[in-house]
């Protein structure tokens, strides 16, 4: 499997004579150099081992939270509080909609890695035409959750079995 992005290149397969040759096929044909085993693509940090590989995205949660002046934040145990009603027709202060819009995309982008967090966005995104200061502070929970969380992502384990087991939790 062959993925191009812009002007970078990733090249998978699990059989490693082929993935070789492609290299030297496409190096004759293009100028390229080879950077070995993948580290860091699209703000998506990997960290690859023989039988595992591990996403996580520590530089960008880092970014935003300098972006939006929470690097010093406490953080939280959860993404959401318990029984958080947030409601359109809210009487709070509304808010600069391209902030929160910025920060909602932002957090999207996180859950690439940290589907943890995916349901605490997809609520606030529901709030986008018209934020308020509420919708802002449900926001701003979730940066303080991953501050305390930045360095988990997602565990790729290699199985002999190679059985497809998911869990979910929807509450």
């Amino acid at each position: 499997m062959v993925c191009l992005y812009v002007d970078d290149l990733i090249c998978v397969g699990t059989i490693n004579d082929i993935v070789a040759e492609f290299k030297v096929v496409m190096m004759k044909e293009f100028k390229i150099k080879d950077l070995g085993l993948m580290r860091y693509f699209l703000s998506i940090q990997v960290k690859q081992s023989l039988r595992k590989i591990f996403i996580s995205q520590e530089k960008y949660v880092a970014n935003i939270l300098k972006k939006f002046n929470m690097l010093e934040c406490k953080p939280v145990a959860s993404p959401m509080t318990a029984n958080e009603k947030l409601q359109k027709n809210d009487d709070a202060v509304k808010m600069d909609s391209k902030i929160f819009r910025n920060l909602v995309g932002s957090l999207i982008y996180l859950t690439n890695s940290r589907p943890d967090i995916l349901f605490s966005v997809s609520i606030i995104s529901r709030f986008m035409e018209n934020p308020s200061r509420l919708y802002f502070a449900a926001s701003k929970r979730i940066l303080r959750y991953r501050q305390g969380t930045k360095d988990h992502g997602i565990l790729y384990k290699k199985q002999d079995d190679n059985k497809l087991i998911g869990y979910s939790d929807s509450d």
